[in-house]
C-alpha cells in the first residue's frame, strides 16, 4: 500500500501581545498529503517557506533558543517563567516546557525539510535553479534542525527516508557522532546546490555561505580544526560574505541587506512579529525584557571598544523609541541589571510613516561571518601555535574601531575574549564554554561558580556545573512516554 504524508496548511493568525506569551487561533484551510500536494515548482517554493516560517516562532528560536545561553556569565534570565529559571540555574529535568518546545520545533524543521527532498524529484516541469536551490535549503534546514538537537541532546534520532516510506518515526537515538555525519552529508549537499548570492526579491534565503558557515561550526564542535579552517576559509575568501563595514551595521533598520548575515531571522511589521526585538527591549519601551546583560559583560569590553555603545544600553545612554519627539534615557529602572541590550533594541524613529515603536523589519542574525573568521582563528591557534589567528582576528577588532590595538601573538585568552566582545547576546556564551571545557582548555565550573554581581540589584548568580551532566540537556519526558521505551533518557536525568 503507498503510504501517504498528511501536511497541513495552517493559517495564523490572531497574535496577543498583551502577555509574554502569544495566544495563537489556528485555522485549518485545508488538508494535503503526498498525493496530492508538491506537484508544481510554486507547491515546492511554498514548502520550503514553510521551513522557514518555523524561525518566527518564539518557542522555536527567539525566545527558546536563546534560553539555552541564559546560564551564561553574560545574562541573568530576568522575565516570569520558571522554566526559564531552571534553566538559567542547571536546575532543569525532563519535564521543562522549554527542553519540550526545542524538541519539537527542531523535529517538524527535519519534517518539512525532508518532505521537500522526497518530493521534488517527482516533479518534472521545474526550473533547474529553483530546484537546486531548494533542494540546497531543505539539505540546509535539516542540518541545522539536527545541529540544534545535537548541540542541545547530544544523542537523538535520525529519521531517515526508509522511515517516511514505512511511516516509522518511533526510533532509538544515533550517537552524537552519527548526527554529526548525517549533518555534515546534508551540508555538502547543501553546499552543492545552493547560490551564492540572491537579489532583492529573495533576501533572507540561505545560501552556499550559510551552508560553509555551518559547516565550519560543525568541525569546531567535532574537533575536526583542519576541516574547519579549510571550510571557513572558503566563506572568508569570498566576498558575497564580507564583514559589514562597521559593528554596527549588523543591528540596525538596514542590515537586512549585510553581506555579513549568513542567517537571519526576518520579520515583517504589523504581519510577522520579530520576537527578540520583543523579548530584549524593556517592558516600558514595548517589550518583556528578558535575557538581560551582567555587569561582567560590561567590565569585559576594552575602554575603547565601540562594540560595547552598540551592544548594550547602560544607565544613561539616550535612545529614539519613537514614541515622541524627545529622545528617551535609559534609566536603572528599566533593567534589574542595570543593562539591557541594544543590538535588538532597534525602534521606527518619531512620526515615522512605515510606524511607531518596536521595529520588526530589521534582520535579527543567527550567524555571522565574524563569526566564521574567529572560529577559523581559533581552529589556526590550536593547530599552528599562538599568533597563527592574528591576521583573522585583527580583521574583526579593526572593523569595530581602528582605536582598538591590534592583538599580537594571541593566543586562546584572547580568542575568547574576541568571541565573547563579538557575539554578545547572540547565544554562543554557553555552548562555547562548554565546548571549550570538553577538551580542558577553560574550567566552566569555576567560572560559573563564581559570584556574578548584578547590580543595583543586590542579588549574586551562581550556578553549579556538573560534568558531564550539564553538558546536554534531557530529552523529553513526554517524548519517552510516546515512544513506549524506544527512547532512552540521557544519562544523570
Amino acid at each position: 500500500m503507498k503510504a501517504k504524508l498528511t501536511l497541513y496548511i495552517l493559517f495564523l493568525v490572531i497574535v496577543s501581545t498583551s502577555s509574554c506569551k502569544k495566544d495563537l487561533e489556528l485555522d485549518q484551510k485545508g488538508v494535503y498529503n503526498t498525493d496530492n500536494y508538491f506537484k508544481t515548482e510554486t507547491d515546492v517554493v511554498n514548502g520550503v517557506s514553510g521551513i522557514y516560517n518555523l524561525l518566527e516562532q518564539e518557542d522555536y528560536i527567539s525566545h527558546a533558543e536563546t534560553t539555552f545561553d541564559v546560564a551564561s556569565d553574560d545574562y541573568w534570565r530576568s522575565g516570569d517563567h520558571s522554566e526559564d529559571e531552571a534553566i538559567e540555574n542547571l536546575t532543569y529535568d525532563a519535564s521543562n516546557a522549554q527542553v519540550n518546545y526545542s524538541w519539537r520545533y527542531k523535529y517538524e524543521t527535519v519534517n518539512r525539510s525532508t518532505n521537500v527532498i522526497l518530493s521534488i524529484p517527482k516533479i518534472d516541469n521545474m526550473s533547474a535553479s529553483v530546484k537546486a536551490r531548494s533542494m540546497g535549503e531543505a539539505y540546509f534546514f535539516r542540518a541545522f534542525g539536527y545541529w540544534r538537537l545535537m548541540l542541545i541532546y547530544g544523542d537523538v534520532p535520525i529519521i531517515t527516508e526508509d522511515n517516511y516510506a514505512n511511516l516509522n518515526f518511533n526510533v532509538p537515538k544515533s550517537t552524537t557522532e552519527e548526527v554529526r555525519k548525517q549533518i555534515e552529508s546534508d551540508l555538502l549537499k547543501a553546499i552543492d546546490n545552493l547560490p551564492e548570492s540572491y537579489g532583492a526579491s529573495d533576501r533572507g534565503r540561505v545560501s552556499k555561505g550559510t551552508a560553509l558557515g555551518l559547516l565550519t561550526k560543525l568541525y569546531m564542535y567535532w574537533e575536526k580544526l583542519p576541516e574547519a579552517i579549510t571550510t571557513g576559509e572558503k566563506l572568508i575568501a569570498n566576498s558575497n560574505y564580507a564583514l559589514a563595514p562597521t559593528y554596527q551595521d549588523n543591528f540596525t533598520r538596514a542590515n537586512v541587506n549585510s553581506t555579513e548575515l549568513l542567517m537571519s531571522v526576518q520579520g515583517l511589521q504589523n504581519v510577522v512579529t520579530n520576537d527578540y526585538t520583543i523579548y530584549y527591549i524593556p517592558r516600558a519601551w514595548g517589550g518583556y525584557g528578558f535575557s538581560q546583560p551582567l555587569q561582567g559583560l560590561a567590565n569585559e569590553f576594552e575602554a575603547n571598544d565601540p562594540r560595547k555603545a552598540a551592544t548594550l544600553l547602560s544607565v544613561g545612554d539616550q535612545i529614539d523609541i519613537g514614541d515622541d519627539a524627545n529622545i528617551d534615557t535609559f534609566t536603572a529602572d528599566l533593567s534589574s541589571t542595570g543593562f539591557a541590550f541594544r543590538k535588538y533594541a532597534v525602534f521606527y524613529p518619531f512620526n515615522s510613516p512605515e510606524g511607531s515603536g518596536p521595529d520588526h523589519n530589521f534582520a535579527v542574525p543567527l550567524m555571522r561571518s565574524a563569526d566564521i573568521y574567529l572560529l577559523v582563528a581559533e581552529a589556526k591557534i590550536r593547530t599552528q601555535g599562538a599568533g597563527a589567528g592574528d591576521v583573522l582576528i585583527n580583521q574583526v577588532r579593526r572593523r569595530a574601531s581602528a582605536a582598538l590595538p591590534p592583538v599580537v601573538n594571541a593566543g586562546m585568552k584572547e580568542l575568547i575574549h574576541e568571541r565573547r566582545m563579538e557575539l554578545a547576546g547572540e547565544g554562543e556564551r554557553h555552548q562555547d564554554l562548554m565546548r571549550w571545557d570538553k577538551v580542558k582548555l577553560v574550567d566552566i565550573a569555576a567560572i560559573y561558580n563564581l559570584p556574578v554581581s548584578k547590580a543595583p540589584v543586590d542579588q549574586g548568580k551562581t550556578v553549579t556545573f556538573q560534568r558531564p551532566k550539564h553538558y546536554y540537556y534531557p530529552i523529553p519526558q513526554v517524548e519517552i512516554d510516546k515512544s513506549n521505551g524506544v527512547l532512552k533518557q540521557n544519562s544523570n536525568y
